[in-house]
């Protein structure tokens, strides 16, 4: 059933944990990159988190692309090589495959254990699809396996996970999309809106305390792993709104002062000092295409959710 999935490890060299946090603890403002929320109790996290009344994304970018589907279909076209950078688990390209009838899918991310069973099953639930499955740290490159036929991209990146790169990021990010797929090719991306704050403020502080958890769950694994002298439990949770920012912004704050002790390396902290873990930008729609426009996108055509809770869009290469 699975013999239409090919792997391939392009070996990403990426940060590892030990010296992202070294490098981010020194700074004068900590801070420690998000991807590192993703071990395995982390990635259980935020599936529960994605479940939970308040976080509004994962059912309103569902609702939007299984309406527009037929819609997109048309648009895009058939036949064309669909590349999703940060697949994860696969399960939202599956609200698409059959309206968009690709010529081959390429999923990418950065475990390959994770990639592997992923492709496997979705090839079960597709078996007429060609799947090329290619472990890459898509933020840095996106290495299209030799074997992936000739003709149209189309990028997917849905989950508003543009929301976690500085708009300045994001820009490169996005040019770096219209690299991959050329000059006729697409990208369909999910972007989360702004919207007030009380909304916002929820969705990153459910009342189950699951997003707390899965922040908090960094410092489990940076004791587990790293072997670290530190107290989780002398760290609270505390996310927001910044609304002068833009986005969302989820910090560790130190309930006390405290010292963290990682390999003969010290990191003090105050009562009140926090560590920055993760940023989550959101956009009005005029933004969002005039970001895509310095990127080299032109807008086709885009979706709001109900109540402009969130936004898809289909770009072309300009």
């Amino acid at each position: 059933m699975t013999e239409h999935v090919t792997f391939h490890d392009h070996s990403p060299k990426t940060l590892s944990l030990y010296e992202a946090v070294v490098q981010g603890l020194s700074r004068p403002h900590k801070m420690i990159p998000p991807k590192f929320f993703y071990d395995d109790r982390g990635s259980e996290l935020f599936d529960a988190i994605c479940a939970q009344p308040e976080y509004y994304l994962p059912a309103a970018e569902h609702r939007l692309l299984t309406r527009c589907a037929d819609e997109l279909a048309d648009l895009v076209g058939g036949g064309r090589v669909v590349i999703e950078p940060g697949a994860g688990s696969l399960k939202k390209i599956r609200w698409l495959l059959d309206a968009l009838q690709p010529s081959a899918y390429v999923p990418m991310d950065i475990s390959h254990t994770y990639l592997q069973s992923a492709a496997r099953q979705l090839a079960a639930a597709f078996p007429w699809l060609p799947i090329h499955a290619a472990c890459v740290d898509f933020s840095h490159s996106m290495p299209l396996p030799r074997q992936v036929p000739e003709g149209p991209r189309l990028v997917f990146f849905p989950g508003s996970s543009l929301g976690n790169f500085h708009p300045p990021e994001a820009r490169d990010f996005l040019a770096l999309i219209r690299d991959t797929v050329g000059q006729d090719g697409m990208l369909l991306i999910g972007v989360d809106t702004k919207k007030p704050a009380a909304v916002l403020d929820a969705a990153y502080n459910d009342a189950a305390g699951l997003t707390a958890q899965f922040n908090l769950n960094l410092l489990h694994r940076i004791q587990r792993e790293l072997k670290a002298d530190c107290d989780p439990q002398g760290f609270r949770h505390h996310a927001f709104y910044n609304s002068a920012a833009g986005r969302v912004e989820m910090h560790l704050v130190s309930a006390q002062s405290q010292r963290l002790r990682i390999n003969g390396h010290r990191f003090d902290f105050d009562a009140g000092e926090s560590v920055h873990t993760e940023c989550s930008y959101k956009y009005a729609p005029a933004e969002f295409i005039g970001l895509a426009a310095d990127a080299g996108f032109v807008p086709v055509k885009h979706w709001l959710a109900q109540d402009d809770l969130f936004g898809v869009y289909l770009l072309a290469c300009g």
